[in-house]
């Protein structure tokens, strides 16, 4: 997906325009303040005069002999959310002196590693790239420290917090305070084969099956099981072989619980005006902390979930992202519903062999959504469609336990600046995906398509791709993001129970039931009046 071609070309003609005066192996500073930074594989990001911040210039090294830890998700120097350090780890150590450690920790152990370390006082390393859903124990422990003052300050590379939606930003704060660094957006879209669901050979198909115009894209789940019905076990990509419906990643302890989370959102979560015991709910009762995860409503879900399931590939109970991403970047599944890293890797056609035959959009509705205060089903005039942060948002936070927060927070917000950041969302492998201002296009953001084609994008995709983003991030009404202390380990259950249910271990109530269980004994555990607390904060719960 790269054009290094173009990149490098252009680099060359901001260097002999701004008349570099100091220039190293991967930092080149212009006379007029400009600068270029060069990544790991050669490719030039330039930085307008000012824009990395006055600690840094010619012959400036602040942080020399300076050393700090990172810890991110283990991926390798060319995997998700941990590549992009690696990439630009040279630039930094030469831009300010210090030494950058990545400490690779497995998803499974990253949490607990860090917790150990904070809790004990260990102080092993300095700053974390960590999910969202740690928050509750970050801020709860007063384990991190707030960035306000770093953000507003002239010496540091200059990001804007306003770019943000208040859907992302919110996970990136507490009580009103910004603990995080931009650099994430996670949420989960569906991607669809818009070639196939266009061509009239199908459509005539489906509607003498299914006596409805076939609906791109799908606004109902039901839609999409109609649709994943019809095409499972067809060959419509003509490669000789029955292809499915569907691609899904509920592999146990690689993130699987969060398909059912964004999945079972327009069943449960109840729109209203403000944050009561029936609307804008999704975790738990605000004032007693009972689950709701076995209501009514998320059972329908997973028993949803369950159907959709048998329109994809038989082994797709043991697939995590990578097995069920290449299985429709391979062109064998008509949907499948993940984050953003899909869009951007459909453009690699050492991978993918859908180059510019994809749609997306915010994942669809449902007629019928649970109401707690009328104990039933009710019906909607229209699908209730619920937008979603699901997933880490990963991004970078600074441990109270570090001696060198300066050095940390230059680090992260070098990759929060704009020409990182689009650097970032431009290309599938980084794991960073878009959800700021400047990544969406007119009109609802600021970026410019040209720079999208020259990475490679196919227009059709791009468009697709930011608009399903944006309807997303900005959808009227966004399920609730779980916060609390224990977040972690509530998702843990939860995924070990849904596991037991798609492989036909446990019934969806039964794995339901067993999970709200398990979140009261770990909500006692914790403190029942102080989890009500910091879930009340969290979700905006006032009587």
């Amino acid at each position: 997906m790269r054009n290094l071609g173009i990149l490098v070309i252009a680099g060359f003609a901001i260097l002999a325009l701004a008349l570099p005066v100091f220039a190293e192996q991967y930092v080149t500073w212009g006379k007029d303040g400009s600068c270029v930074l060069t990544t790991l594989d050669g490719e030039k990001i330039e930085f307008a005069p000012g824009e990395l911040g006055t600690l840094f210039g010619p012959g400036k090294q602040p942080f020399k002999g300076k050393k700090i830890a990172i810890t991110v998700n283990a991926a390798g120097p060319k995997g998700g959310i941990c590549g992009p350090l690696y990439r630009f780890r040279p630039a930094w150590e030469e831009l300010t002196g210090a030494k950058l450690d990545i400490v690779e920790i497995p998803f499974a152990e990253h949490y607990t590693k860090v917790m150990n370390d904070l809790r004990l006082g260990i102080g092993q390393y300095d700053g974390f790239m960590t999910g969202s859903f740690w928050y509750g124990d970050l801020v709860g422990g007063n384990y991190i420290i707030p960035v306000d003052d770093y953000i507003k300050d002239p010496r540091f590379p200059k990001w804007d917090p306003n770019s943000m939606p208040n859907s992302l930003r919110t996970l990136y704060s507490w009580g009103g305070k910004m603990y995080g660094v931009l650099n994430d957006a996670d949420g989960q879209v569906l991607y669809y084969r818009k070639d196939i669901l266009t061509d009239a050979k199908w459509r005539e198909a489906f509607k003498k099956e299914y006596k409805y115009d076939l609906p791109v894209p799908p606004k109902t789940w039901d839609q999409v099981l109609d649709i994943a019905k019809f095409f499972n076990g067809k060959d419509w990509n003509k490669d000789g072989e029955p292809d499915s419906g569907i691609v899904l990643h509920p592999k146990v302890g690689e993130q699987g619980m969060f398909h059912f989370m964004s999945l079972s959102a327009p069943f449960v979560y109840l729109p209203g005006p403000k944050v009561d015991k029936a609307h804008n709910l999704y975790w738990f009762d605000p004032e007693t902390m009972e689950p709701l995860i076995n209501s009514p409503g998320h059972v329908k879900a997973l028993e949803f979930l369950l159907e959709l399931a048998k329109t994809g590939p038989k082994a797709q109970v043991g697939w995590s992202l990578g097995e069920a991403w290449d299985y429709f970047l391979r062109g064998k599944s008509i949907f499948v519903f993940s984050w953003g890293d899909v869009g951007a890797l459909v453009q690699d056609t050492s991978r993918s062999k859908v180059k510019g035959k994809i749609g997306a959009s915010i994942l669809p509705g449902c007629y019928e959504v649970y109401d707690r205060s009328k104990g039933k089903f009710v019906k909607l005039d229209k699908p209730n469609i619920v937008g979603n942060t699901t997933g880490g948002s990963w991004h970078g936070v600074i441990s109270r336990l570090s001696k060198n927060p300066d050095v940390v927070y230059s680090l992260l917000a070098l990759h929060a600046t704009k020409p990182v950041s689009l650097w970032n969302a431009s290309r599938g492998w980084t794991g960073v995906d878009p959800g700021y201002k400047y990544q969406f296009l007119p009109p609802e953001g600021t970026a410019n398509l040209k720079d999208y084609l020259a990475e490679g994008w196919s227009e059709n995709d791009i468009r697709e791709y930011l608009k399903a983003y944006h309807d997303n991030f900005y959808a009227e009404h966004v399920v609730t993001y779980l916060r609390i202390p224990g977040a972690f380990e509530y998702f843990t259950t939860l995924d070990q129970n849904l596991s037991a249910a798609m492989s036909g271990q446990l019934t969806p109530k039964a794995a339901l039931d067993k999970t709200a269980k398990q979140w009261d004994e770990i909500t006692d555990r914790l403190g029942r009046a102080q989890q009500l607390k910091l879930y009340q904060e969290a979700i905006g719960y006032k009587k």
